[in-house]
C-alpha cells in the first residue's frame, strides 16, 4: 500500500500536515516525539544498568558442594 509513494507524495503530505496544523504545532509535536525518545531510551538504560546492578550482587557459584556430592 505504501509502496508507491514517492518523495513527491512524501513532500504533498508534509504540505498538507503543515497548511493543516500550523508550523507552531508541528514544531511543538516534534519537539515532544523527541523528549519521549529521549525519555524511553533513558528508562531502557536505567532498566539496562539495574539489571546488570543485580546480577552483579546476586552472582553465586552453584557447584555442588563435595559433602552433597558424596552423599549422591
Amino acid at each position: 500500500m505504501f509502496n508507491n509513494i514517492g518523495p513527491m507524495g512524501l513532500i504533498l503530505i508534509a504540505i498538507v500536515v503543515l497548511v493543516l496544523f500550523g508550523r507552531g504545532k508541528v514544531s511543538s509535536l516534534m519537539g515532544e516525539v523527541g523528549k519521549g525518545i529521549t525519555a524511553f531510551k533513558k528508562g531502557v538504560n536505567d532498566g539496562k544498568a539495574e539489571i546488570e546492578a543485580e546480577a552483579a550482587t546476586t552472582a553465586r557459584d552453584v557447584t555442588p558442594d563435595t559433602a552433597e556430592k558424596d552423599k549422591a
